[in-house]
């Protein structure tokens, strides 16, 4: 709106300062109308870069998700820079746009009632009224917060050690030095858990980190760090091991892996290493095993690995079809549970392309199987396997029925009828949960596991050498199983590394995350 100028008010009569008046309002009024409808064009592509946001996340570990995580990238930036525009434009707008911008925005969560509170309070300038002078009373407050944030410091902890010389014997008596964490080692606990939680659970590449530490004043070198890591990892293997015995003696585990780029020795190049991931997750079902992953590096992705890694269960694996996995299923220790997820994805990336009546009933159809298992997740295993068999069975039966008769009218080069050809090939895999309470309908929990990896594999790129994967692998496992059981994975790794370099090896269980939390009287405040 161009600003003209005011005219002579002085000469105006009634009437034409009531047409001015009309004019100015309606000028504004067209105005706040724009004002708004550009806060709704912008509210409409936040909310659909969100959905596109929400796809691709769930497209991380298809073979293009090297491309997905920088299309992914660009995508959260654009997202960004969207919300700081509208939360700029909403801050211009009138006292008047307060019921829009309600709408507009999300509602705004209270502030954590944990936090510290430092409380200000203003007094009036003058203790007494400013129209009569007479004496004020206080009758109440009004109080408003906002959320601070004060930069994370370094301390330097001084162990001082007197010496004492006997006036008999002259015999030195002195205290013993405190065990560290790191023989001879310069970091703390706290810091050593703060640079690996940075690492491989808010994926910040070591260097980074130096980085961040050097703006405080910090020299860390990168080198130093690497170090810390090592012996870290090292101190934590015992640990780690208990995890992994702790996932593998269940009856039923989740598994999946993904590729990791690792730097071959000589030549400055990368090959491709895998993580693989094993999950015990009984909660769904109604049980109180706690939950825990446990992660594994192998130089390959050759099917000896999983062999070797599952040589002592016996049980339900649930993953996808890799063939290394199929060789397991022959001797009758370990059955096979595949993942509706999997089938389901299949016909949704056609749909996403080219929909078809095909495509969208299949979705449907699977779509109708989630919905009977969210009315029993974390139900008693009993009650899912009958709900399952009331409610899903004759909809599975169904489904092959009419997934049967849809391939015979494509062709068989068709991606539809490969999609379709994949659920029945594994139609008893598919189906095996609805006979188990304790079983899922898909390997969700696996591939969630997994996210954390495909972040850090977008940030710092590559390991640096087999073992570097082996490294990762075990952080990965305790920052992953501490997550599962609600804990803050750093806080929980301070508790750690504080106590097991002095911890008794037979009792290496006590240090799980849950034994850990047990400790403070089922109150986990002071690990989460």
């Amino acid at each position: 709106m161009v600003a003209t100028a005011l005219p002579d008010l002085d000469r105006l009569d009634i009437e034409a300062l009531r047409a001015l008046v009309v004019e100015q309002h309606a000028q504004r009024r067209q105005a706040y109308s724009a004002h708004l409808e550009a806060l709704s064009a912008q509210s409409h592509e936040i909310e659909r870069l969100r959905l596109i946001i929400e796809k691709l996340k769930r497209m991380m570990f298809g073979a293009k998700s090297e491309k997905v995580s920088i299309q992914l990238e660009q995508l959260e930036l654009r997202l960004e820079e969207l919300e700081t525009a509208q939360a700029a434009a909403e801050a211009s707008v009138e006292a008047t746009a307060a019921e829009a911008k309600s709408k507009s925005r999300p509602s705004r969560k209270p502030l954590p009632a944990h936090l510290p509170r430092e409380v200000v309070t203003h007094h009036p300038e003058q203790d007494c009224c400013p129209d009569c002078g007479e004496a004020l009373r206080n009758f109440g407050e009004d109080v408003a917060e906002i959320l601070e944030y004060i930069p994370a410091n370094f301390k330097v902890i001084r162990h001082v050690r007197p010496k004492f010389a006997c006036t008999g014997c002259e015999r030195v008596v002195e205290a013993p030095a405190p065990p560290r964490v790191i023989e001879r080692g310069l970091a703390g606990p706290g810091l050593l858990a703060h640079v690996l939680v940075a690492k491989y659970a808010d994926h910040c590449p070591l260097y980074r980190q130096a980085e961040i530490y050097a703006r405080e004043g910090v020299d860390l070198d990168r080198s130093t760090m690497a170090g810390w890591v090592g012996a870290s990892s090292e101190l934590l293997a015992p640990l780690v091991e208990a995890l992994r015995k702790h996932v593998l003696s269940a009856s039923k585990i989740h598994a999946d892996d993904t590729p990791v780029p690792v730097l071959a020795p000589g030549n400055g190049k990368t090959r491709t290493g895998r993580l693989w991931t094993y999950v015990r997750d009984e909660r769904p079902a109604g049980e109180n095993t706690p939950p825990a992953v446990w992660f594994a590096y192998t130089p390959d992705r050759k099917g000896e690995h999983p062999r070797q890694h599952l040589k002592n269960f016996k049980g339900a694996l649930q993953a996808d079809a890799y063939a290394g996995f199929h060789h397991l299923y022959g001797g009758g220790d370990i059955y096979e549970v595949a993942c509706w997820a999997h089938s389901r994805r299949k016909f949704h990336d056609i749909h996403a392309i080219h929909a078809s009546p095909i495509t969208t009933e299949a979705i449907a159809r699977i779509g109708a199987l989630y919905g009977i298992e969210e009315d029993v997740r974390g139900k008693p295993a009993e009650l899912r396997c009958s709900v399952r068999q009331a409610r899903a069975k004759p909809l599975l039966d169904d489904l092959r029925s009419w997934l049967e008769k849809s391939l015979r009218s494509l062709s068989t080069k068709s991606e539809t009828a490969g999609a379709i050809r994949y659920a029945l090939s594994h139609w008893r895999a598919l189906t095996r949960y609805v006979d188990d309470g304790l079983l899922e309908i898909d390997n969700s929990a696996a591939e969630r596991a997994l996210r954390a990896v495909a972040l850090g594999r977008k940030n710092y790129l590559f390991c640096g050498s087999n073992s570097g994967g082996e490294r990762a692998a075990a952080i990965y496992s305790l920052v992953g199983s501490a997550k599962l059981n609600g804990l803050d994975p750093e806080r929980y790794l301070r508790q750690v590394l504080t106590r097991i370099a002095g911890h008794p090896v037979n009792r290496i269980d006590k240090l799980l995350p849950w034994n850990l939390a047990a400790e403070h009287n089922t109150d986990t405040s002071s690990l989460s």
